[in-house]
């Protein structure tokens, strides 16, 4: 699958509008994809392990979406199989008041991962441009003035080795709604239940409208945006894990090689006489 075509670099116009979140790419049905996705996760967790052994590079997964989107469940499945010694997943909700007393991405920067680590921020310093803007805290002067900084910040991590990977979870309005009241029918999902999601709906375009100046203000060439249809949950934890995959295969990975000035391995384990 060429994952390309998932990738945000049209930003003139519209953009949501032209992306369909119940499209499942070639696939026809749930089990093509799921007999492809054993394959896929060993082999994320093979380059998990040169990746953490070779240090060279750090991976930050950002993922974003709106309510019911699978944020979680995109975490849960496709990292399911990798060491968990080299991962970490953060969650940013509201700033607490130290957090508020500090520039908006003090709290953020703090969580990026260390070279040969992966991190999953699920929801991130985005947020700081959508909840504010969406409820009327935040003029377009902020919100351009975050923009802002958030590429540079951004850009000053991806020279410093770190790949940014960031996967919009593309929904639809009635999808959501489905998830939102299976949660409310199945006892096993009433803990993922917020009343508040429901008031957020009320929402929805204007969130749709932030999402679309996100896009055209961030997706660029050092750390682009993807965009993962998530109508369909296997497709979506199928194509989210198909790019990680093919991101870390584009760095060629090697293990490190023993370095030169190590003394001669053999005289080292040789028995004494």
């Amino acid at each position: 699958m060429n994952i390309d075509r998932y990738m945000i670099k049209d930003t003139d116009g519209k953009i949501l509008p032209k992306l369909n979140p119940g499209e499942t790419g070639d696939f026809t049905n749930k089990e093509e994809a799921e007999a492809q996705m054993g394959a896929l996760k060993e082999r994320l967790a093979e380059l998990q392990d040169i990746f953490f052994a070779q240090k060279k590079h750090a991976l930050l997964i950002v993922l974003q979406g709106m309510d019911s989107s699978g944020k979680d469940g995109t975490v849960k499945h496709v990292f399911s199989g990798i060491n968990p010694q080299g991962f970490t997943v953060t969650s940013f909700k509201k700033p607490t008041l130290d957090e508020s007393a500090h520039d908006f991405l003090w709290r953020v920067h703090k969580q990026t991962p260390a070279k040969g680590y992966i991190s999953a921020f699920n929801r991130s310093h985005y947020e700081e441009v959508l909840v504010p803007r969406v409820h009327g805290g935040q003029d377009k002067a902020e919100t351009k003035r975050r923009f802002r900084h958030i590429r540079h910040f951004e850009e000053m991590l991806t020279e410093e080795n770190t790949i940014i990977i960031k996967l919009f979870l593309h929904i639809s309005k009635d999808k959501q709604l489905e998830k939102i009241q299976e949660r409310l029918q199945d006892p096993t999902k009433h803990w993922k239940f917020d009343a508040s999601d429901l008031e957020e709906r009320k929402y929805w375009d204007d969130y749709q409208e932030a999402y679309e100046d996100i896009f055209k203000e961030t997706s660029k060439s050092n750390a682009p945006w993807y965009w993962i249809p998530a109508n369909h949950r296997w497709f979506r934890n199928y194509l989210a894990l198909n790019i990680i995959v093919k991101t870390l295969e584009k760095l060629k990975l090697t293990y490190p090689k023993l370095n030169t000035l190590t003394p001669d391995i053999s005289e080292l384990i040789s028995p004494r006489h």
